[in-house]
């Protein structure tokens, strides 16, 4: 007799996975993508890139050192679904304030344990990210399955409202003392943390806005620099606020676009956006800087990348992935803007750099 915590993941290739619920039991349907981060699970979870998908973990043991609400991306869980080999029952960390298992029941975010991830992970890398459904049961109805394969994940599928009471970043930064002011405003798809980064870089204040109805609503608070977010989706859905980029670019004001931020920045500027056949998920992507050849460890969570043969010839990529080639950051020659796809594991500079853009009104 089969125990009532039995769990089923169904992949729209016909592939079953057998496991077990933790966290919240309830079906969740997305786009299976995995990642390879051995640290960061708090991040991922909470991060605006995985809104739609479901995410697995390739690391076998996740959630050793309990929920740290800091190191969140976003006020809520991002993705659908959450699976782990294994997930640690008694964390330990002196900035824990609980487990994992209790931070997916209080989001209501579905969780899997108990199956082979390596076997699962090496369905992806041979096939591709695919959708996939959590449920109760091993088989589905033909028209489960057509839905199963129609499904296509939103530009976001949470909202502000959805926001649970207990989990929250904690604390703001304000500006380094003694430091300069430098207004900014972030135009935010998703990614809340990076105001910490500004503020401590001396901007000050930073002003987050959600939405914009056009240029001119941005350029009337006076900014001295903008910042283009990173956010989920797919970045040409994006139309509306690619159009409204390529105006604040006559501005002169400075910009600079992170992860979707770097993607819309480049296809406001003419540039085109591919997706990669596994896209780059995890804190071990390895990213060269073109100028000095220096290579970096650095942490991704993305499925699409820009086109490096249609970059415009005011132009130029700045980072290249080595293993793939793909663009991960520009400098642009006749506006003051750049943008990089990833986020550095050690301190990149680049709030630094677009702290000294503002400081010299360039």
């Amino acid at each position: 007799m089969e125990q009532v915590n039995n769990a089923y993941l169904i992949l729209e290739n016909g592939a079953v996975f057998k496991g077990r619920w933790f966290g919240y039991e309830a079906e969740a349907i997305g786009e299976l993508v995995f990642s390879t981060s051995m640290t960061g699970y708090m991040e991922t979870l909470t991060n605006p890139s995985y809104s739609g998908q479901i995410v697995l973990q390739t690391f076998p043991l996740i959630g050793n050192y309990g929920v740290i609400p800091a190191e969140q991306k976003s006020p809520q869980v991002q993705l659908k679904a959450y699976i782990v080999r294994e997930w640690c029952q008694e964390p330990s960390n002196f900035r824990s304030e609980g487990d994992l298992d209790t931070f997916l029941q209080v989001t209501q975010t579905p969780g899997l344990c108990g199956i082979d991830t390596r076997a699962l992970t090496r369905i992806i890398r041979e096939n591709g990210p695919m959708n996939a459904l959590l449920t109760h049961t091993p088989e589905l109805t033909e028209k489960q399955l057509a839905i199963l394969k129609a499904y296509k994940p939103r530009r976001a599928d949470k909202t502000e409202e959805e926001e649970f009471p207990i989990f929250k970043i904690s604390g703001q930064h304000s500006a380094v003392p003694g430091g300069q002011g430098q207004s900014v405003v972030v135009w935010d798809f998703g990614d809340t943390s990076i105001k910490r980064d500004l503020a401590d870089c001396g901007c000050n204040p930073v002003t987050v806005i959600k939405n914009a109805n056009s240029a001119d609503e941005i350029l009337c608070m006076s900014p001295g620099g903008i910042v283009l977010s990173d956010g989920p989706g797919n970045p040409a859905d994006y139309k509306e606020e690619i159009a409204t980029i390529k105006k604040l670019c006559t501005s002169s004001l400075p910009i600079f676009g992170i992860g979707l931020g770097h993607q819309l920045l480049a296809l406001a500027r003419g540039a085109k956006i591919e997706k990669l056949p596994l896209g780059h998920r995890g804190s071990n992507q390895p990213v060269k800087e073109t100028a000095t050849g220096r290579v970096f460890v650095t942490k991704q969570s993305h499925g699409f990348a820009v086109t490096v043969d249609s970059l415009p010839d005011t132009a130029k990529m700045s980072y290249v992935n080595t293993l793939d080639g793909s663009c991960e950051g520009i400098e642009y020659t006749d506006i003051p803007a750049f943008s990089v796809q990833f986020q550095m594991l050690s301190d990149g500079g680049f709030f630094q750099k677009f702290a000294k853009m503002l400081r010299k009104g360039v």
